[in-house]
């Protein structure tokens, strides 16, 4: 049995199966990210739920995890070298878990990178100003009078919606004919902007064809209904 007891993380959050991969996380957007990967890798993990309204995040044995203090994060008795690994941000996960299983991110050398362009593009724009959107439209923002700052992300939100849509013309998938990795980073990211977060109508989103098609294959997908859910809420 591998011994986690090095990671002050298990002292809070115990693993019951300390030998299979560790999760720490919320159904967010971001969360969702490696939840929905591990359902697709079919690789076995022990979710642990974060509750970052109560801010457990930014407790000391979480810190220990992410010193930025933000989910998910994942703790991998069977790291490279078969030893423990512990890791942060998701498209960092994502990545990792691609490598260590084989699937979603082709072997191809450029095939692979142009992959993890889009991972990028969604963790450097697609994440960041939807998720201000979310604050400047129902969070607390969204009591600011002055509406210059949520249209400044509603109008970088349309825009980066119609890289998107450009990217997806004639094609399933982010990467042709392959889901991959691009497409399980952004497709949390668009379903909470006009579900979550009602900014449909805000992003025009109606006026749209590929993105909500691709949307809508994803969501189709049995682990991506699996990994929104993931870890249960109590």
């Amino acid at each position: 049995m591998a011994d986690l007891s090095a990671f002050d993380i298990t002292k809070r959050w115990p693993a019951t199966n300390p030998d299979i991969l560790q999760l720490y996380s919320l159904p967010t957007p971001n969360g969702v990210k490696v939840s929905i990967m591990l359902e697709e890798t079919g690789l076995e993990y022990e979710p642990h739920l974060i509750k970052i309204g109560e801010d457990e995040t930014w407790t000391p044995e979480f810190l220990s995890l992410n010193p930025n203090g933000k989910i998910p994060a994942i703790l991998d008795p069977n790291g490279p070298g078969g030893k423990p690994l512990a890791l942060f941000e998701s498209g960092a996960i994502l990545q990792y878990l691609a490598e260590k299983t084989g699937k979603f991110l082709s072997s191809d050398p450029a095939t692979r990178i142009e992959t993890i362009q889009w991972v990028y593009f969604q963790m450097a724009a697609i994440g960041p100003m939807f998720g201000q959107i979310g604050f400047f439209h129902k969070f607390a923002g969204k009591e600011i009078e002055d509406k210059r700052p949520l249209n400044r992300y509603v109008t970088e939100s349309k825009r980066l919606l119609g890289v998107l849509e450009a990217r997806l013309e004639g094609r399933d998938w982010i990467m042709g004919d392959e889901y991959t990795i691009a497409d399980i980073a952004s497709l949390g990211w668009v379903r909470n902007l006009i579900g979550f977060y009602g900014a449909g109508d805000l992003v025009e989103f109606d006026k749209l064809s590929n993105v909500p098609q691709w949307l809508e294959r994803g969501l189709a997908r049995p682990a991506v209904q699996r990994g929104l859910d993931i870890p249960a809420r109590d």
